[in-house]
């Protein structure tokens, strides 16, 4: 049974709420469901998140918090779900002292660890990468390996000693069994790039050549090439000499992608140019004839009485993490070396995309976000849920009401799917209403998502919000066997 207590209420939004952290590690087996859970559904649902460990005795960001899985389990119609703290190196050194040695974002950082000045939190992303979960930060640090089955830490993703530094949304190709990485620093090499294969051995890695230091924060990936983003949005040369965190929006810079073949050279790579524009999240990306296409949800970029882009206005928005996208399409032809654009659609506002994993690298149909009511604050909401057609960019969507929260899905293919979307969608969701937790299911397959969820399991405590989530499939599961 479901149990309801009473939430933290805080004057900072990101510890107030279902944005406060929990202080229990559980493993929850009996819970209550209200629909039915398909038998056809078996896998693993993961999903990372900030979930400080001490009290944070400062300015808190959203972005703060020790990284924290919550995962759960389908088999044949049976659902387990459990969450563990990533036990990375700074949390550990934070225990054995029993307190806090780091602070947050908004803090100066610290001048005694030129290795870590800022705490690499590994609190942003999870992929599954040969047998074993790896967990990654949105600022680029040593990633993590965990136990899928017991999300046990079982130590730095470091690859035997290969690499020190990989960006979350650095992305998986199920079909080779490679992991395709990034880095970014704020020191040369600005940027890397790499390829670890199936057997965790390191295959790949060149420089990028860039001036100065950059903010990607996610990559694209092909069959056969990578797309790798240098936007206008760069650290504030000011703020980054004095040791802050601020980003400038540097409106008069156009925006450039390198297309790169995937264990190429840098001498391979070919620069492409394209609007000004700043994006978190790629959709996916394919080669079509002459054409590499990326698809993604970059913010829309407004434009003040000059024409020009109005950079005040962006910086803002992210700065205050406010939610203005579009879904949008940039085209690479390697034949003349043109760039065109276009806006699939800037009618809803939705982030966080994912796709059915078996289509990473290849022309995939249907992608799946997050929609969100326009504008925002540093308490957003995350109302529902988003099927887009991406040849129409038409779309169904699904929303049980503006108090509830939805967190990233994964996508779920059906045993023996017989289509891209024969499957279902699993999300965490916060119920305000009735002040609880979910596992929602959904039916992913054509307009089926706007019914709502087939089952509903309810959660005996609270899951904070969190960032982002993967779905591994059970027949990928035991392609890897133990990790």
């Amino acid at each position: 049974m479901t149990t309801s207590t009473a939430l933290p209420v805080h004057p900072i939004p990101a510890l107030s709420g279902n944005n406060a952290p929990v202080s229990q590690e559980d493993v929850f087996e009996e819970m209550e469901v209200i629909g039915q859970v398909p038998t056809d559904l078996n896998g693993l649902y993961v999903r990372n998140g900030p979930n400080a460990f001490y009290p944070p005795e400062w300015r808190y960001h959203a972005y703060d918090g020790d990284g924290m899985l919550h995962a759960v389990r389908f088999r044949q119609g049976l659902v387990s779900y459990r969450n563990r703290w990533i036990e990375t190196r700074a949390l550990k050194e934070e225990k054995a002292a029993g307190r806090a040695l780091w602070q947050g974002l908004k803090e100066p950082q610290r001048t005694d660890r030129p290795d870590e000045p800022l705490k690499n939190t590994s609190n942003t992303d999870v992929k599954y990468h040969a047998g074993r979960l790896i967990s990654m930060w949105y600022r680029s640090g040593l990633p993590y390996a965990l136990d899928p089955e017991t999300l046990q830490t079982i130590g730095p993703a470091d690859f035997d000693g290969a690499i020190a530094r990989l960006s979350a949304h650095s992305r998986p190709d199920e079909h080779t069994g490679e992991l395709i990485f990034f880095d970014y620093d704020v020191k040369p090499p600005y940027m890397t790039y790499g390829v670890i294969g199936p057997d965790r051995q390191l295959k790949h890695k060149i420089e990028i050549p860039l001036d100065g230091p950059s903010l990607p924060h996610d990559m694209a990936v092909t069959e056969h090439y990578t797309i790798l983003h240098d936007f206008p949005l760069k650290p504030d040369p000011e703020a980054l000499a004095a040791g802050r965190y601020k980003v400038r929006f540097f409106g008069e810079q156009m925006t450039r992608f390198a297309v790169v073949p995937r264990h190429g050279k840098p001498e391979d790579i070919r620069w492409f140019t394209a609007k000004p524009a700043y994006l978190l999240h790629v959709v996916n990306a394919w080669e079509e004839g002459d054409e590499v296409v990326m698809v993604g949800t970059p913010y829309r970029v407004h434009t003040g009485p000059d024409g020009k882009p109005d950079a005040q206005r962006l910086e803002t928005t992210i700065r205050l993490r406010q939610r203005d996208f579009m879904l949008y399409e940039w085209r690479f032809n390697l034949k003349t070396g043109e760039t065109t654009e276009r806006v699939i659609d800037d009618v809803l506002n939705t982030e966080f995309p994912v796709i059915n994993s078996a289509y990473q690298g290849r022309k995939n149909h249907f992608s799946y976000h997050v929609v969100f009511p326009p504008g925002g604050n540093e308490n957003p909401r995350f109302p529902g849920l988003v099927k887009y057609d991406l040849r129409t960019g038409g779309y169904v969507a699904f929303s049980e009401g503006p108090r509830h929260f939805y967190n990233e899905p994964g996508f779920a293919p059906r045993d023996n799917p017989q289509s891209e979307d024969d499957g279902y969608l699993v999300t965490l969701v916060w119920n305000a209403v009735d002040e609880r937790s979910e596992i929602q299911v959904f039916d992913a397959k054509g307009a089926r998502l706007a019914e709502g969820p087939v089952a509903r399991i309810l959660l005996p405590r609270r899951v904070p919000n969190g960032f982002h989530a993967t779905f591994v499939s059970q027949q990928n599961l035991d392609r890897w066997g133990q990790p």
